[in-house]
């Protein structure tokens, strides 16, 4: 899902540079509100609901960091970012963090000076056919016209594929999610290939999603996830420790039921002790609240309840914990300890 190809780079990392240096942790608790980017709309990631509240995925972290902060997991005004405008919106410092499906590079750490706090999902680039092509494999595309948004990974992924199997297709560029949809359903293009989780995301909308099938290969690695900019290290640790926390919530069994009690009880696991905030000085040591942990994991549960919430197999995205999944059930999502 919309991962940038790197214009402009020296002018992001530029701009990254002067607005790290300000100190985003200050700059948010003087504002009273997160800025946060976000997509322009992938139902299930992120997207405004019928009354307007934005909800999602990606939404959760935000609204998680806002709570560890602010302690209001209200406090946040989502900036709808494109794929070609979302770094630049960060490097400006117009939003304090980015959580939108982007994919963690090498170039995007090193060249526009980004630093990536971590992953809330592990991805891989796939593709979606309307079920009357009669198309079982990606390899079976030659020819085809693929709505591709421009300004991402997904677009460099797509032509090593094509090239690496000799085969030959026409891109047809779009900006967003919402004008992919609505050029692949016109049959602007016979494929669209994003992020297989996007793809499910885009499906689950359709009015017969049973008419169109995500053929089998994936192409690349997306190990998607929130990121800042680069020389606000402390900023960097909140948003890094507050993704953390929900990730070893749904390990240590802290749930949105029943997180009061643990927290009342203070006994038991010292690490669920340490978490929530009844012992140790953690919450000291990133310049926020002893429960600012507790905080993050109250507004929405933990990472396992956002999953399950948003795009797990009961929603109409439908999507499997596959290498999301804990590590203790053999999946990739893990945490650092909390001491």
């Amino acid at each position: 899902m919309n991962k940038s190809v790197l214009f402009g780079a020296m002018t992001v990392a530029s701009l990254a540079a002067g607005a790290a240096a300000a100190g985003t942790l200050e700059d948010v608790q003087a504002r009273g509100t997160l800025n946060c980017g976000v997509t322009t709309g992938l139902v299930g990631f992120a997207a405004p609901d019928a009354n307007g509240e934005w909800k999602g995925f990606d939404v959760a972290v935000c609204r998680a960091v806002a709570a560890a902060v602010l302690g209001d997991g209200n406090a946040v005004e989502f900036v709808p970012t494109t794929g070609k405008t979302r770094f630049t919106a960060l490097a400006s410092g117009e939003i304090d963090m980015l959580a939108r499906n982007t994919t963690w590079t090498l170039s995007r750490d090193v060249d526009l000076k980004f630093t990536f706090v971590g992953v809330n999902y592990y991805d891989g680039q796939g593709f979606m056919a309307p079920k009357e092509l009669g198309v079982a494999s990606a390899k079976d595309l030659d020819g085809a016209t693929v709505c591709i948004q421009t300004g991402t990974t997904t677009e460099l992924n797509l032509a090593d594929f094509f090239r690496a199997n000799n085969i030959s297709y026409e891109p047809v560029p779009i900006e967003t999610n919402a004008e992919a949809q609505q050029q692949y359903l016109a049959g602007a293009c016979d494929v669209f290939t994003t992020d297989a989780s996007g793809l499910a995301a885009t499906r689950a909308t359709f009015e017969n999603p049973g008419d169109h099938v995500l053929l089998p290969e994936i192409v690349s690695k997306e190990p998607l996830g929130p990121l800042v900019r680069h020389g606000d290290n402390e900023w960097g640790d909140i948003v890094r420790w507050t993704l953390n926390a929900l990730i070893t919530a749904e390990e240590l069994g802290v749930t949105s039921a029943n997180i009061a009690e643990m927290s009342a009880s203070a006994g038991g696991n010292p690490e669920i002790n340490r978490l929530l905030g009844t012992e140790g000085t953690l919450g000291e040591m990133l310049g926020l609240s002893a429960t600012w942990a507790k905080d993050a994991i109250a507004v929405s549960g933990n990472y396992g309840e956002v999953f399950e919430q948003n795009i797990g197999e009961a929603t109409p995205i439908g999507l499997a914990r596959g290498l999301n999944a804990q590590w203790t059930d053999g999946g990739l999502i893990y945490s650092p300890p909390f001491r």
